[in-house]
This record gives C-alpha cells, sequence and structure tokens, in this order.
C-alpha cells in the first residue's frame, strides 16, 4: 500500500509477513501460555526429584515418581469437560484461572512436608500438581488454537513450545541455586509464584468467540469429538493421520530415550554432559523453534513437515557417528546441537499440524487426544531401546532409529503431498 501523499510504500506495511505475525499480540499471549505449562512439570521432573535426593530418599522410590506423568497422557479422558462446561469468565480463561490458582496454592505445600516422614503423601501431592498440570495443558492449547489463525499456527505453537523450554531453567537451575541457600519451603513457595505472570494474563486476555459453539451435553463432549474426526474423511483418511502422528517422531524419540547411558558409555564425564549437553542442546533448540516457525510462514505447515521432518531425520545419523568416533568433546556438542536444531524444527511444524487437525468444536478434547497418542512412541521407546541397543550395539541401534523416521515420512505422501491437496481440516476462521 503506497502512501496517500508521497506514494511511497508504508513501512508498517512493507514489514515481511512473518514479522507482521512475530510482533502482533498473540504471539505475547504464546509466550505466557507456554511459560506457564512448562513450569509445573519441571517442577515435577527436575526439582522434586532433586530434593527428594538431597534429603536422603531412596533411588528406586524416587523412580517411581516417574508415574505422576501419567496424567500428561491420559489428560483427553476429562479433556471433554473443558469444552462442555463454561466457568463465569468463559469456557478458556475460567478453567484456566481454575487450574492456575490450585498450581499456586498446591506446590508450596511440598516445602511443608518431610521426604522420608511423608513420602506417600509427596506422591499423593504430586498427583494433584500433575493432574491440573495436564489439565492447564488441556485448556491453554484449545485456548492457543482458538486465537490463532490458520497462518500464525506454526509460529504461534513455536513460540509456545520455547516459553515451555525456558521455563524449565526456574525449577532447573535457579531453583536449585536456591535450595544452596534457603529452606526447602521457601524454595517451593518462590517457584510457585513464578506461576503469578500465568495468572495475570488469564486476567486480561479476552476470552475467544464460541464459533461455532459448545456441545451440547456432557455426552456429546465426549463422543461427537471422535465421530467427527472419523467422518471428516472416513476411516482411512482417520487412521491414516493417527499413524503419522504416532510415527513422525518415533526414530527421534527413540533415538534420545537413552541419550545420557549412551554418552557415558562413550567415555564422556557426568561434568562434560552436563556442560555440553545444557548448553548445546537447549538453545539450538530454541533457535530451530524459532526459525521453524519463521519459515513456516513463508512455506506453509504441510511443506514444512517435509523439509523439518528431513533434518529431524538426518540428525539421527549423528548419533551413530559419535558412536564410531567416540570421546570427543567437538563432536559432542556438535551432534547435541545438530540434533536439537532438527527437533525444534521437527517440533514446531508437528505441533502446528496437530493443531490445524482439531475441529474448533471440540478443540480441547482433540488436541489432548492428539497430543497423548505423540506421547506414545516416549513410553515404547523407553521400554524397548535397551533391549535393542544390547542385541544390536550402538551404531547399528541409531541407524534402526533412522530406518523408523521412515514411515512416518513416507506418510507424508497422504497426509501433506509437496504438490497436491492434502486430507482435509477444519479451519478455526471458517468452520463447517
Amino acid at each position: 500500500m503506497r502512501h496517500p501523499i508521497s506514494g511511497n510504500v508504508s513501512p508498517m506495511n512493507a514489514q515481511p509477513t512473518w514479522l507482521k505475525a512475530l510482533l502482533n499480540r498473540r504471539m505475547l499471549i504464546c509466550i505466557f501460555t507456554g511459560f506457564s505449562s512448562g513450569l509445573p512439570l519441571f517442577i515435577l521432573i527436575s526439582l522434586l526429584p532433586a530434593w527428594l535426593r538431597s534429603e536422603g530418599v531412596d533411588l528406586k522410590a524416587i523412580g517411581l515418581f516417574a508415574l505422576i506423568q501419567l496424567p500428561f497422557t491420559w489428560k483427553f479422558i476429562w479433556a471433554p469437560l473443558f469444552d462442555r462446561y463454561i466457568p463465569p469468565m468463559g469456557r478458556r480463561r475460567g478453567w484456566l484461572l481454575v487450574t492456575q490458582i490450585a498450581l499456586l496454592v498446591s506446590i508450596p505445600l511440598f516445602g511443608k512436608l518431610h521426604p522420608v516422614l511423608d513420602i506417600w503423601t509427596i506422591a499423593y501431592l504430586a498427583a494433584v500438581v500433575a493432574f491440573f498440570s495436564a489439565s492447564q495443558d488441556v485448556v491453554i492449547d484449545a485456548y492457543r488454537r482458538e486465537i490463532l489463525p490458520d497462518a500464525e499456527l506454526g509460529l504461534g505453537n513455536v513460540i509456545h513450545v520455547n516459553a515451555y523450554k525456558i521455563a524449565g531453567l526456574i525449577p532447573g537451575s535457579l531453583s536449585l541455586i536456591l535450595a544452596d541457600h534457603m529452606a526447602w519451603d521457601s524454595v517451593f513457595l518462590i517457584t510457585a509464584l513464578f506461576m503469578l505472570p500465568g495468572m495475570v494474563m488469564t486476567l486480561l486476555v479476552k476470552e475467544p468467540e464460541l464459533k461455532p459453539g459448545r456441545p451440547r451435553t456432557l455426552a456429546a463432549a465426549v463422543v461427537e469429538p471422535f465421530n467427527e474426526f472419523i467422518h471428516r474423511n472416513g476411516w482411512r483418511s482417520a487412521l491414516l493421520i493417527l499413524a503419522f502422528i504416532f510415527l513422525y517422531k518415533l526414530g527421534d524419540s527413540m533415538a534420545v530415550a537413552l541419550a545420557t547411558p549412551f554418552y557415558l558409555d562413550m567415555g564422556f564425564s557426568k561434568t562434560e554432559i552436563g556442560l555440553i549437553a545444557k548448553n548445546a542442546g537447549l538453545w539450538p533448540s530454541v533457535i530451530g523453534g524459532l526459525l521453524g516457525g519463521i519459515w513456516m510462514v513463508r512455506l506453509g505447515i504441510h511443506r514444512s513437515l517435509w523439509l523439518f521432518g528431513a533434518v529431524q531425520m538426518l540428525a539421527i545419523l549423528g548419533f551413530a557417528w559419535l558412536a564410531v568416533v567416540g570421546h570427543d568433546l567437538l563432536w559432542l556438542g556438535v551432534v547435541i546441537g545438530v540434533e536439537a536444531f532438527g527437533v525444534g524444527l521437527g517440533t514446531a511444524a508437528f505441533v502446528a499440524y496437530i493443531a490445524q487437525t482439531t475441529h474448533p468444536l471440540y478443540t480441547a478434547t482433540q488436541f489432548a487426544l492428539f497430543t497423548s497418542l505423540a506421547a506414545v512412541p516416549r513410553t515404547f521407546a523407553n521400554a524397548t531401546t535397551g533391549y535393542l541397543v544390547d542385541m544390536l550395539g550402538w551404531v547399528n541401534f541409531f541407524l534402526l532409529c533412522f530406518v523408523a523416521a521412515i514411515p512416518g515420512m513416507l506418510l507424508l505422501l497422504k497426509i501433506a503431498p509437496w504438490h497436491g491437496k492434502p486430507l482435509a481440516t477444519p479451519s478455526i476462521r471458517d468452520p463447517e
């Protein structure tokens, strides 16, 4: 658009499409939703085990606390409640505030308990925190899907995921440092207070419009999301989409399932792993995700699945190369960085695709179902990879992981062909 007097192009209108998308208010909201979503999970998987171990709890008991992550796998069971019922502040903001208040109140309670004497009470409390954290994720995913236009799904979901990862620095770093200087009850209280920015965001943002409405009954909220997905293009298309969601990141999930034992077997010390893996892993993943979101604005989600999936797949071969090279700090940093960058790209396209696949009437339920299904490969990998490494050795194991990534890529021929029409997905802006 030209200026009415000078005839020059307006600087604002001359901005690239990706820059306009990056600088709008919706992206700022995605930063807050990502941080609020990631904080409670990292408290459970980073801070809680560190607290228990520092207070003398047995490693076997600490290992069983991994079961508290089950609500994140089964969250689709109660997700229909969030689609059907509307609290006073609205269907999304109301439920979001409820879960955030519950987390703010429950997390500091850990500091009031004794790790050895109250271990079962701590386990029950951890399950409560996990439940409200998973519930918050359901509502946040639905809210983010409903405020983002289709063109911004890629970038918005990338910003959310990166803020999610950065939130892990609070319980995984800051809180541990504080624990060396103050009592654990103060550490848990201070860590819980980082939920406040997300609560402020919930109070300030607007509720998405109920378009095309909400399920009429709870039974409809449970049954109709599955019926809509199955009948959208028929059973065959539904099964293809579900298979793609399951397989797209299978190879990568298998490759990183035993990453730390692999590094130890290659002769790297715990200090070397800690220093290099932390720095070479987090920031390339964040950068890869951001670049992936920007590129998706230009490429579109479906072509990005091809390109980013290929990078993610090739990065697996870096582990096989490191298994050949052995102890080499430079190659350790390169391999971790490349893999994290590839995962950042692949996750950007994958999460955006899942968001695009949901129907606006059943956003919470379908998003929870798809993300739960996507988590299945991690469980599968953790259960089988040890046996595979024992049988094949590290080099052949990583080559197998590379092969395991191929079926997901081949399904793109049907799911999102490079030239041609992808399987139809409902539009949040033009619902049927």
